[in-house]
């Protein structure tokens, strides 16, 4: 209990002499560290601020201003045209006892200050209005027009230089509205080829019905809510698609990320968590500091780069999902100096802190294995008290409420979920091992998405897995943000593991241990039996859903997107055709495919569907399917899925319009048929592409080996495939299959197989000879373009 006494400060004891108080110099040092390290980071929070606050401009720049005008002054002009002398002759009574030149000095000062937030405001509204231009995105490569020239010019005249990861938050454009007609054109055009003449005629009468009546009462409503929030969409997606959902988020929500493919960096778990652990840290640090270089992607193979929405990663860490018993929300802390850790049916609080300084890598792995050998045994309750977090949100909400939220029980859940985030020390082994890789794969990726259904804390931002072998990966919440900002963090702490921080010979974390170091704090808890058993009722539940998913993992390495640009076709496309195509030979007809597009162009922007089943490749894949050879039509189908797509991310997709005009009809209590048939579709073929975001930090040339093998979600329908797809470097693809056992229709590794034919079959397409694709004629490529 030395840990429990250092905790306190001070103790005193009344004895008869008087009192006796007790000082704990360890203790008060701490705490003062703790306070001067929490005023460093507010006056680091505040110089940023400042610094976002005046970009493209800079802080120094307001000196240039008062100097230029301080100086054109003294060439006996006026450069305010009177409005200094106005000014002056405005300034307060206290003012007036000042000097005549001192008064002149001041009223220029308040000037200069006042043109230099005015030419920052200018620059901020160009700024905002350049970006909003998007026909540069619709442009056939290598064809640029003279007025994207220009607006590239302009982009980088008033982006400014060195942008802090925030800087560019009020320059970003508001998400636009689209037209009432112009999406349900967009929708009627989405649906024709999945419906029969009789349904999509009833259909558009619907669609027809809805425009000329309801949608636009609806539309003025939503137009109204855009003209004063950052984003019309994403509050009431976050509310409405995640928050307000009563089912488990395990499986149906949360997705994971896996550890590098081939490479296995250290066998030692406790190694492995010190490294992974210490650059998470890291990262938070560089996000702290806004040192975390802004996400952007480059226009036109120019140098101009175009800034994304940053505003999910502020809550990465310190975040937690909170039940409700009607909603869900989400909680964020400013800071917390530790990780929880699960282990063996117990939790400690690790902190990451030593005398205001973070913990060396190898301090971490010396703590990481002080729990894995604390012989301490769970108490009552507490081995599978996560499955809280695994099972309905409702009955976690009231147990949450009747046994949580007081006394010990509660202080030790505020330390769980005001934990930077969630870490597990599993038992098991995972990976790509044993005689058999693929099935291995399998498991590795059930073990990342749902574990034992009580050994992740499924709420918290993300937990990060340990695995006694060495292996790691992350488990992460939907409704904070998406699936790019997470993978950002882990890219980086992938990188920093294996190439920054590196270990030893013998496999472990390098330096040295500080030994006056306290040991991790167990968790106390006091679970009475009547929580002890809602915590089985929720396991069960989460259990037979866990018992359920279907999953299959594989690496497809004949070709890449190296030869797919050969073709001059888009990789993701190229692939979402391979998926239709799959489907199609898998059920004998075409279904709703979701692909998920970011709108992070705009200010707090997050998803849009792209609905990549289209009259284009439907008409390909029966072409296909019916013997002929349809290069044409390939493209053709592929020119229309990168259409649908830039749509989509420029604003004018079509799911998430339809979905806030029915979220206003409901609180206007009135009912739309067509609105309602919409948002009742299944979507039986739920795909997302993971794109790896820092390249520079991962050598693949040199080191082809540290690969990761990218991360998977669920199935979002009963009878329906979840497809996660990653594009590496240029000859591999991952995918990621999900389906459920109780459906007889679907099989993840048949569906896998049918894709690994697709691919193979469009391959064919372009290259006959298949012993060297990447080395195939192209001339009668060229000849059909």
């Amino acid at each position: 209990m030395a840990e429990a006494h250092q905790a306190v400060a001070f103790q005193f004891t009344v004895t008869p002499e008087g009192i006796d108080l007790q000082l704990s110099h360890q203790a008060l040092t701490e705490i003062y560290l703790s306070v001067l390290r929490s005023w460093k980071k507010r006056l680091i929070r505040l110089k940023n601020s400042v610094i976002t606050g005046v970009y493209p401009a800079s802080p120094s720049s307001w000196l240039f201003v008062v100097i230029a005008i301080l100086a054109t002054m003294y060439t006996r002009s006026d450069p305010s045209m009177g409005l200094i002398a106005k000014i002056q002759e405005h300034l307060p009574v206290r003012y007036h006892s000042l000097s005549a030149q001192c008064q002149t000095v001041l009223s220029a000062v308040l000037f200069s200050t006042m043109l230099w937030l005015s030419l920052i405001f200018t620059m901020r509204m160009c700024l905002k209005q350049l970006l909003s231009y998007h026909r540069w995105m619709f442009e056939p490569r290598g064809k640029m027009t003279n007025t994207t020239k220009v607006w590239l010019t302009l982009v980088r005249i008033f982006s400014g230089r060195q942008p802090l990861l925030y800087s560019y938050q009020g320059s970003l454009p508001n998400l636009p509205v689209p037209a009432v007609k112009d999406t349900i054109k967009r929708y009627l055009e989405s649906v024709q080829p999945l419906k029969n003449p009789e349904e999509f005629e009833r259909m558009t009468s619907l669609a027809a019905n809805f425009e000329s009546c309801l949608g636009n009462r609806l539309q003025w409503y939503l137009k109204l809510k855009a003209l004063w929030a950052s984003n019309y969409v994403s509050d009431w997606w976050e509310e409405y698609i995640y928050l307000r959902g009563r089912g488990p988020i395990m499986v149906n929500s949360n997705y994971y990320g896996m550890d590098f493919l081939y490479v296995t960096p250290t066998p030692l778990q406790a190694a492995r968590a010190g490294n992974t652990l210490h650059a998470a840290f890291m990262y938070r640090r560089k996000l702290n500091k806004e040192e975390v270089k802004p996400v952007s992607f480059t226009a036109i193979l120019t140098c101009t780069v175009i800034p994304l929405c940053a505003a999910q990663c502020e809550r990465i860490f310190n975040t937690t999902r909170t039940p409700g018993e009607e909603t869900d929300s989400v909680q964020h802390w400013q800071d917390s100096d530790y990780v929880a850790v699960y282990h063996r049916g117990r939790y400690f609080r690790l902190r990451m802190y030593s005398a205001g300084r973070l913990l060396s890598p190898r301090e971490v792995e010396s703590q990481v294995q002080k729990i894995l050998d604390d012989p301490s045994s769970p108490s009552p309750g507490e081995e599978k008290l996560g499955a809280l977090t695994a099972g309905d949100r409702i009955p976690w909400a009231k147990a949450r409420k009747e046994y949580f939220s007081s006394g010990l029980n509660k202080r030790s859940l505020d330390c769980i979920e005001k934990a930077a985030f969630f870490v597990t020390l599993d038992d098991d082994e995972q990976g790509m091992m044993g005689e058999d890789p693929a099935a291995s794969l399998d498991r590795y990726a059930k073990s990342l998405l749902h574990g034992k259904c009580y050994d992740r804390w499924f709420d918290k931002s993300f937990s990060v897995v340990i695995y006694k072998n060495g292996k790691n990966g992350l488990n992460a919440e939907h409704s904070w943000a998406d699936a790019p900002v997470v993978a950002h963090l882990w890219e980086y702490v992938l990188a920093t593991d294996s190439f920054q921080l590196g270990y030893n010979e013998e496999g472990h974390c390098k330096g040295e241990v500080d030994s006056s170091l306290a040991r991790p704090q167990r968790l106390s808890w006091d679970i009475p039996p009547e929580c002890q058993e809602k915590i089985a009722q929720s396991l069960s539940i989460a259990q037979a859903l866990a018992d359920d998913v279907d999953f299959h993992v594989f690496s497809f390495r004949d070709f890449g997107k190296g030869m797919i640009k050969k073709f001059r076709i888009s990789p993701d496309a190229f692939i979402q055709l391979v998926l239709q195509l799959a489907y199609y030979r898998d059920r004998g007809a075409f279904c709703l495919t979701y692909e998920a597009s970011m709108t992070r162009l705009f200010r707090e922007g997050r998803t849009e569907t792209v609905r990549s089943c289209s009259n284009e490749s439907c008409a390909f894949i029966r072409a296909l399917e019916g013997g002929e050879v349809c290069r044409r039509l390939l493209r053709q189908a592929s020119e229309k899925h990168q259409s649908l797509y830039r749509h989509a991310m420029t604003g004018a997709g079509i799911d998430r319009h339809l979905f806030c005009l029915y979220v206003v009809s409901k609180y206007l209590g009135v009912e739309s048929p067509f609105l309602n048939e919409v948002l009742s579709e299944p979507w039986r073929l739920s795909t997302s592409q993971t794109p790896v975001q820092q390249v520079e930090l991962f050598d693949l040339v040199n080191h082809p080996e540290y690969v990761s093998c990218g991360g998977g979600f669920g199935p979002v329908a009963d009878d329906g495939y979840g497809v996660s797809y990653s594009i590496v470097g240029e000859n591999m693809i991952n995918f990621h299959i999900s389906c459920k056992h109780s459906c007889p229709q679907t099989d993840s590794h048949k569906y896998g197989g049918l894709i690994r034919q697709a691919l193979l079959d469009l391959q064919l397409l372009f290259c006959p000879d298949q012993k060297d694709p990447s080395k195939a004629d192209l001339r009668q490529t060229k000849k059909d373009m």
